[in-house]
């Protein structure tokens, strides 16, 4: 995608995802959108048919391009997601996928401890040594940020590898994806060390005992924990003396 095309796709997203160009109204035609954005008519195309790809639009010959309701877009969409948590609707988007992501991965670690083999435990275990190495330096270094919640994901990804359901992995993976893209407002640094690593540990260790109860308790007691950190997020500067720092 090139800049302005980037351009012309982010700056219609957000129109759209704040409410400023309306459900059910037309967009701009391909002329004044070129015109606009001092694009070709070629990029506003492409731009038209990107909001189409991501469910924002609707286009019929004839009658131009009209915004789709909410329920038809792709929340999964990097754009998407990004648009919508700069707004006010973003902490409703985050609370969606914690709550897929509770619903889909407390099962998946009960399977997890059923059937990991040795592969799966070293992938488990390299992954939480990568969190641990990143959990370490993340004051003093801000890519650790970035390494730790890598091995994060790559953790949750590693639950799900070891249940050997290829169609749960393809079902948890957008999800994976759209909390590692707003991932920040889940972030707290400074809990990893107390909260957010003994409680990968305790899935871990289930997993690696095969006692699929205990690592699905484990998994649930983590997963609420993100889930609280959400409510603190959605409180707002009245909670921030309660909140300490951390992470998923």
């Amino acid at each position: 995608m090139s800049r302005l095309h980037r351009t012309l796709v982010e700056a219609l997203v957000a129109d759209i995802v704040s409410g400023a160009i309306a459900e059910g109204e037309r967009l701009p035609s391909e002329t004044e959108l070129a015109q606009r954005f001092s694009v070709s008519r070629g990029v506003a195309r492409e731009g038209l048919r990107g909001l189409e790809e991501r469910g924002l639009i609707a286009v019929k010959h004839g009658s131009g391009a009209t915004v789709c309701p909410a329920s038809e877009w792709d929340m999964f969409s990097p754009d998407v997601i990004a648009a919508m948590l700069a707004g006010d609707r973003g902490t409703q988007l985050l609370a969606d996928y914690l709550e897929c992501r509770r619903l889909l991965e407390i099962e998946a670690a009960g399977l997890a401890a059923e059937r990991a083999t040795g592969g799966d435990l070293v992938a488990l275990s390299d992954a939480l040594e990568r969190m641990t190495a990143a959990a370490a330096q993340t004051a003093g270094a801000p890519s650790a940020e970035d390494r730790f919640h890598d091995a994060d994901v790559a953790f949750h990804r590693a639950v799900i590898r070891a249940t050997g359901n290829r169609a749960l992995g393809r079902m948890t993976e957008p999800v994976h994806r759209a909390l590692a893209a707003a991932r920040r407002p889940l972030a707290r640094p400074a809990l990893r060390l107390e909260r957010s690593l003994p409680e990968h540990r305790r899935i871990l260790a289930a997993i690696a005992d095969g006692d699929a109860e205990s690592a699905r308790t484990a998994m649930r007691d983590h997963l609420l924990t993100v889930e609280r950190y959400l409510s603190e997020y959605a409180a707002g500067p009245a909670s921030a003396s309660r909140r300490h720092g951390g992470s998923r």
